[in-house]
């Protein structure tokens, strides 16, 4: 008996997350297909910033064909981290059997177990492109809707509206990366540290530190946190708006904002935490306890040691908000999606070039 071709699936990935779900997803589908068509199955991954150049799910799947046709594919997928709008809420995937095409926008699936959620939708979507697919799938499969249309794209998916727009602006948030920002603060880390042994060793500090109320010592690391996370949107203008960087929807322009403001805070709250911990770790290696106690005017327990520490991290990252607008905007880049896609377009235009 002759031996079966072997058929392929394209996964066309924009660079950056995609390519690596997509690279971590490919062998679970490919031996999902095998299963559900009994034939052999290869997944070829291609990096290719294609959604540089479009801002329509049309668009984008007429870049996908043409990929397509090119390398000779049975079907291609486009797995992209562009958040993709229509009329009433985000959009998750869109599907084109007739082109053998499709595309999954990976921020629509949320910052959580996004991985299972690909390989989930992929197969979801892969059925719908084999030949002996049926119309009779399920309209909705847990909070995402699937529906039928007549036109180019005939099969679509979204979220419901709420959840939809909560899944794409914590998944957008998650491809920034927030946890790796604070590699990126270099100059704001060395300032705040620097303002944290100031702080250390001086007795004001500690008396402030051991006064302030709870509500108080809240309220303070709260208005740091603010102050540093709005002068980095003001230092290296981060905040979108209609019309700049080829955003032309408002609401882009809104969800845009909304994962940087969150995408900043939790890297600044990870640098407040960094240099909290050093702070206490210098104060309970460094300041006697009984000097501390002396000026207190009270016994210096473990307490003490945590709220000076407290008041320290507050005031040192006032002093590293002073020493963030010394960073590029490079190393802040990943806060802001606004920034990534005009990276893209300008590499798009030099290639073209």
């Amino acid at each position: 008996m002759a031996e079966q071709a072997e058929h392929v699936l394209g996964l066309v990935t924009d660079p950056d997350m995609p390519t690596q779900v997509g690279q971590r997803t490919a062998e679970r589908v490919t031996e999902w297909l095998g299963r559900r068509t009994g034939h052999r199955w290869t997944i070829d991954v291609r990096c290719d910033p294609l959604t540089a150049g479009h801002d329509t799910s049309e668009d984008l799947l007429d870049s996908v064909q043409r990929h397509c046709e090119e390398h000779r594919w049975d079907f291609a997928i486009c797995l992209t981290d562009l958040p993709l709008l229509l009329a009433k809420g985000p959009l998750l995937a869109d599907v084109s059997t007739r082109r053998r095409v499709a595309l999954l926008s990976l921020p629509a699936l949320g910052a959580f177990r996004t991985y299972h959620r690909t390989h989930r939708m992929l197969t979801r979507i892969l059925d719908d492109l084999l030949p002996d697919s049926s119309d009779e799938a399920p309209r909705r499969l847990g909070s995402v809707h699937r529906t039928h249309h007549d036109g180019p794209v005939d099969v679509r998916y979204t979220n419901t509206r709420l959840r939809g727009w909560l899944r794409l602006v914590s998944g957008m948030v998650r491809a920034n990366r927030p946890w790796q920002l604070i590699w990126g603060l270099s100059s704001a880390l060395a300032a705040a540290l620097a303002a944290a042994g100031f702080g250390m060793f001086t007795s004001t500090v500690w008396q402030l530190g051991d006064v302030l109320s709870p509500l108080r010592a809240l309220t303070t690391t709260v208005f740091a946190l603010t102050l540093m996370t709005v002068w980095l949107i003001a230092a290296h203008g981060l905040w979108e708006r209609v019309g700049r960087r080829a955003v032309r929807d408002r609401r882009l322009a809104v969800i845009y904002n909304a994962s940087t403001i969150t995408t900043l805070s939790f890297g600044v709250a990870c640098l407040y935490a960094v240099v909290y911990l050093v702070s206490l770790a210098g104060a309970l290696s460094l300041i006697d306890e009984g000097v501390l106690a002396r000026t207190l005017g009270h016994s210096a327990d473990w307490s003490a040691y945590a709220r000076l520490a407290w008041m320290v991290a507050s005031m040192a990252l006032i002093a590293g908000a002073l020493g963030s607008s010394l960073e590029t905007d490079a190393a802040v880049r990943q806060a802001a999606y606004g920034y990534r896609e005009e990276q893209r377009r300008a590499q798009q235009a030099e290639s073209e070039d």
